[in-house]
């Protein structure tokens, strides 16, 4: 079992932190590969306020090929990012956000783990410990609000388009404040990012409510194919369902339009986690996994490769689909039960 990362960020990480991005000119600024709300919208808020300062920020993710996901080509900044094969070979200092370990760098991975300083912002309770410099805290709801408080000890205002970077990685986070993440707190951070005259309501519309008439077909395929087991999870229940590349192919739909599969497939009340494969043109599967509260994929997720949060975690299989659902009930059969 992975021990979950308890060592809270210090006031001394904190300064040592910000003098390094103040002092840096042109700072590598990493989201994770098939990058979420979280992670891009943290590397782009940081990356303006950085602007802000005089500086000159990259921001980069690890994918080939190098394309923002549709749901997230409204975010603001995006002036900023640069293709993994133009960020220069002398970069020295990388910040990385949301990503629990260097794997999820992708073809940044090597870059990051060379360099001088490694910055990691992150709020995952597998977060592996890499890095020169770790600004973690778990209990955080989402890596935005740590994004949120570098950019306050940089001493930069916070601006629409900053808050709207930020607010796309709180809600998408906190299932728009459905989760057990939402604290009082997280509702006072949202009321200050709304303060700035954000569109809250465009944001959740992009996020949430806006997808081509492809996705809706290979969305009822999927939910067609869902396939019930009530014996698995120890008696729990698992349902799960596949998303093959020919269905997008047919609906000319990319995977990342398909991540919101998963909570379509979730709602089913006779099971406790919830499963869904995403064929990649390479052959390999993108497994998102769901638990209703009563197992931590994370940990099941982590046993597999992968990592996430205790209630929402996945993982990228390299076989084949009926040895990816042997290794899936294995490792749930064996999963340890949370209490409460």
């Amino acid at each position: 079992m992975t021990t979950a990362w308890d060592q809270r960020a210090t006031e001394a990480d904190w300064t040592e932190v910000v003098e390094l991005a103040r002092s840096t000119p042109s700072p590598l600024l990493l989201a994770h590969v098939s990058p979420d709300g979280d992670a891009l919208g943290s590397a782009l808020a940081v990356g303006l306020a950085l602007r802000e300062l005089g500086n000159a920020p990259m921001v980069s993710f690890g994918d080939d090929p190098f394309v923002v996901p549709r749901i997230l080509q409204f975010l603001p900044g995006q002036e900023l990012l640069v293709a993994p094969a133009d960020v220069p070979q002398e970069t020295s200092v990388v910040f990385t956000f949301d990503a629990s370990s260097a794997g999820r760098l992708g073809l940044h991975q090597e870059r990051a783990e060379n360099t001088e300083a490694l910055v990691v912002v992150d709020h995952h309770a597998s977060y592996t410990g890499f890095g020169t410099h770790h600004l973690v805290e778990p209990d955080s709801p989402a890596t935005a609000v740590m994004a949120l408080k570098l950019i306050d000890r940089l001493g930069v205002r916070l601006d629409q388009a900053m808050a709207t970077c930020i607010y796309t990685g709180l809600i998408t986070d906190t299932g728009s404040f459905r989760y057990a993440a939402t604290t009082p707190h997280v509702h006072e951070v949202a009321a200050r990012l709304m303060a700035t005259g954000i569109k809250h309501d465009a944001i959740a519309r992009q996020l949430y409510d806006t997808a081509p008439l492809g996705f809706v077909r290979v969305l009822g395929a999927a939910l067609d194919r869902a396939v019930l087991e009530t014996d698995a999870v120890g008696g729990l229940g698992m349902v799960w369902t596949t998303v093959p590349v020919s269905d997008r192919v047919t609906a000319g739909i990319g995977i990342d339009s398909v991540e919101s599969v998963i909570d379509a497939v979730r709602v089913a009340q006779e099971a406790e986690v919830a499963v869904v494969l995403k064929e990649h043109e390479d052959g390999t599967y993108r497994v998102s996994m769901r638990s209703r509260g009563h197992i931590d994929v994370a940990q099941v997720n982590i046993a597999l490769g992968g990592g996430g949060h205790r209630y929402a975690a996945g993982y990228t299989a390299t076989c084949d689909l009926d040895t990816a659902m042997a290794n899936i009930r294995a490792a749930l059969a064996v999963a340890p039960h949370l209490q409460g």
